[in-house]
């Protein structure tokens, strides 16, 4: 399983939780509860990879907490 950040939220406007991938761009999940958007998010990473490769394009690599640090850091 690839190791990227996930991050979850619950939207008013769509009554559930959003689930995205800030270093897969467009990639992201609806769920009526966290538990089901980070199910479906994991597919989402999933074929979002799949056809990153079929199109020849970057996978980029999973910041972790690189991410977050530089996140911190910009407040």
């Amino acid at each position: 399983m690839h190791k990227y950040t996930i991050e979850i939220f619950y939207s008013e406007e769509d009554e559930g939780y959003i689930a995205v991938v800030p270093e897969l761009p467009g990639c992201s999940a609806f769920g009526e509860t966290e538990e089901e958007a980070l199910k479906e998010v994991k597919v989402a990473i999933e074929l979002w990879i799949e056809a990153a490769k079929k199109e020849g394009r970057e996978i980029p690599k999973p910041k972790g907490k690189g991410l977050l640090k530089a996140v911190m850091q910009e407040r």
